[in-house]
């Protein structure tokens, strides 16, 4: 499924309901806040091991799939709101990430780009 029509999928949603008048930029950017607040819980104090196997256990990986899709649905939402093209936004970014990252200079290294000497 595209985002486009998941977009559309979510807007026709809250339009059945008569949502969109709550749904402003900034009510959605809380709401979508609230949601990363939920899915950070389930990891909260998981070592490093057990974040990684958080889905081998058949309930804990169906409550992160919820708390990941609200989290998508309330950015959904916001994009569409604001007229945001996903999807172009997050190839210009990728693009924008691969000068501030060259692979032949981070590979390997968890660093800001702000730490490797470069705008």
């Amino acid at each position: 499924m595209t985002v486009d029509r998941l977009q559309q999928l979510v807007a026709e949603f809250a339009a059945r309901r008569e949502w969109e008048r709550f749904h402003t930029p900034k009510n959605l950017v809380m709401a979508l806040t609230g949601e990363v607040g939920e899915l950070s819980e389930l990891f909260q104090w998981l070592t490093a091991e057990e974040s990684s196997a958080i889905c081998a256990d058949a309930g804990r990986r169906e409550r992160v799939e919820e708390e990941m899709a609200d989290v998508f649905i309330y950015l959904l939402r916001l994009a569409d709101v604001l007229g945001v093209d996903l999807g172009a936004a997050v190839e210009a970014k990728v693009r924008k990430n691969e000068e501030r990252y060259p692979a032949e200079v981070v590979k390997g290294l968890a660093v800001k780009y702000t730490e490797l000497g470069r705008p």
